[in-house]
């Protein structure tokens, strides 16, 4: 029996830095935008180059087991150079990998992290294998016997297995946190909340659940400073909206601003753990996981596990790669004893 199960994309990521891209923000009257752009034609130095294993399967597969907890990882990756890679990069991970899929005839994962100075980062992502993930290769009793099942955003194809996996967990008792990712939540809000039903915890970024909810988080007028408020009025109508059952908690992060989330009583917000920031790749599966995993092993309030997920996550943030700089249970905790001015809100009843 596993504490937790996780299953989502496996990838070989390559990372790109370079000081000659831009940010460019676009205002308009519902919405502020920004965008990394190069010189059109320009021949772009690139000033760091290197090659990490990534994923959202992978990454929160290594949180659970840096965590303590007994894991293994649903992947599916082929028989390729990126796919021994892969499994070499597991070695010293102490995560199970008997439940994982390869299959000769499809490409491992792939991916191209264009990286900012400001540490934010566009992902030019070929799926491959993690597309392809088919009903017949779940190993579905290995899912029955786990604690709770971890599910990362799935993409193309293997969205098609989304509903068979949670109702399945659901009919066998096993707690289900999930990140649902772009290709579901384009589905429209109907099919994501048949999803939604079934899970205890919903992570998603603000874009994420501006797209599931069709909210627009509006920004700040002359006559509205919405930024003065708690929690911005429409995020808190993307909580509401995302919660479907009485027994969720629902989390939406918000880049620098931190996270927020809802148990149906009460509302809470954390900023983000202050730290250097080198690249933010794997911040949001570090956030998320680590959530759903000091909820599951410590038996805290939420506002302590946002906290808990805010600090683990900023140290990802302040190394270069999605799994390096995870923090265990026990350096979490000695960085929030050595900042005891990093506290969570909460309003509600």
């Amino acid at each position: 029996m596993f504490d937790v199960i996780t299953i989502g994309s496996a990838t070989m990521d390559v990372f790109v830095e370079s000081d000659d891209a831009n940010i460019v923000s676009v205002d308009s009257v519902n919405k502020k935008s920004e965008f990394m752009s190069y010189p059109y034609g320009a021949k772009i130095e690139i000033n760091e180059f290197s090659s990490r294993v990534g994923g959202g399967g992978v990454n929160t597969a290594c949180n659970f087991a840096n965590l303590g907890f007994k894991t293994s990882a649903i992947f599916k990756i082929g028989k390729d150079i990126y796919s021994d890679g892969i499994l070499n990069f597991f070695g010293n991970k102490n995560v199970d990998l008997s439940n994982i899929i390869q299959d000769e005839s499809l490409s491992t994962g792939f991916s191209i992290i264009l990286v900012s100075f400001q540490g934010d980062r566009t992902v030019l992502a070929h799926r491959g294998a993690n597309a392809k993930i088919k009903k017949s290769d779940i190993n579905f009793e290995a899912i029955k016997e786990s604690k709770f099942l971890y599910i990362a955003p799935l993409n193309g194809d293997s969205t098609k297995v989304l509903d068979d996996i949670v109702n399945f967990a659901s009919e066998n008792e096993v707690n289900i946190c999930i990140n649902a990712g772009s290709s579901s939540i384009k589905k429209g809000f109907n099919y994501l909340k048949r999803i939604l039903e079934n899970a205890h915890i919903v992570v998603m970024n603000k874009d994420e659940a501006s797209i599931a909810t069709q909210i627009q988080v509006r920004p700040d007028s002359k006559e509205e400073k919405f930024s003065e408020e708690f929690i911005h009025p429409d995020i808190i109508s993307m909580l509401n909206k995302l919660k479907v059952k009485d027994y969720q908690v629902i989390v939406i992060t918000d880049g620098s601003n931190g996270a927020y989330a809802f148990d149906g009583k009460k509302y809470y917000k954390c900023p983000i753990f202050d730290s250097p920031v080198i690249s933010t790749l794997g911040a949001g599966d570090a956030f998320a996981s680590t959530f759903c995993a000091a909820l599951a092993r410590l038996g805290i309030d939420i506002g302590s596990a946002l906290m808990y997920a805010s600090v683990n996550s900023s140290g990802v943030c302040s190394q270069f790669g999605a799994t390096q700089g995870l923090l265990t249970f026990e350096q979490i905790e000695e960085k929030l004893k050595q900042n005891p001015q990093f506290k969570y809100y909460v309003k509600g009843k």
